[in-house]
């Protein structure tokens, strides 16, 4: 579908099984797990400086699909740790499930994700929102996505867009994280 790196990056406690990001790397080739450091302990320095290190081993282009902590993380990395080579391969984010570090279901463990830069993604971004997540409301999902520079889209109730969402393989996902890639090669 996409001929590039997707780095798939979970949130806190990881994606299990019938997580749609999981079903992504068993459906793609070329879809990988970004390995952080702590899944249950996230450090914000230690995830982006993984991201950073990912992508400038990335021999080509590459796109993300975020979810929740992920999204952050992309945030963060792209505003403060990204080297200028690795947002040149960066051709896309999906950006689901945006969690609000100030809301009260944000984990306290995860180190360092206050504040969220609000400034422009140099990449095209999309950002994906339940209208009955938990962990980020739609106020601030729409707000991430205004100041990203981010096309914004509402999938009704589903939570927080995980495996207790019942989505399978997520194809409407699927679709937009393929879009962006078409999208800055000109497609």
């Amino acid at each position: 579908m996409i001929e590039q790196k997707v780095w798939v990056l979970p949130g806190y406690m990881n994606s299990g099984e019938g997580h749609w990001q999981t079903r992504w790397e068993r459906l793609h080739v070329g879809y990988e797990r970004v390995r952080m450091p702590d899944w249950d302990h996230p450090v914000r320095d230690a995830w982006c400086r993984t991201l950073e290190a990912a992508v400038v081993a990335s021999a080509g282009p590459v796109a993300f699909a975020a979810h929740s902590l992920g999204c952050l993380t992309v945030a963060f990395w792209a505003a403060q740790y990204a080297s200028a080579g690795s947002l040149a391969k960066v051709t896309g984010a999906l950006l689901v499930a945006v969690p609000d570090p100030a809301g009260p279901g944000f984990p306290r463990d995860a180190g360092g994700f206050a504040p969220v830069p609000m400034v422009a993604l140099p990449f095209p971004s999309v950002v994906v929102a339940s209208t009955d997540d938990p962990y980020g409301g739609i106020p601030f999902s729409q707000e991430c996505a205004a100041a990203w520079g981010s096309r914004w889209r509402e999938i009704g109730a589903r939570g927080h867009i995980n495996a207790d969402s019942g989505l399978g393989d997520w194809d409407e996902g699927q679709q937009w994280l393929a879009s962006l890639a078409r999208g800055a090669a000109g497609g």
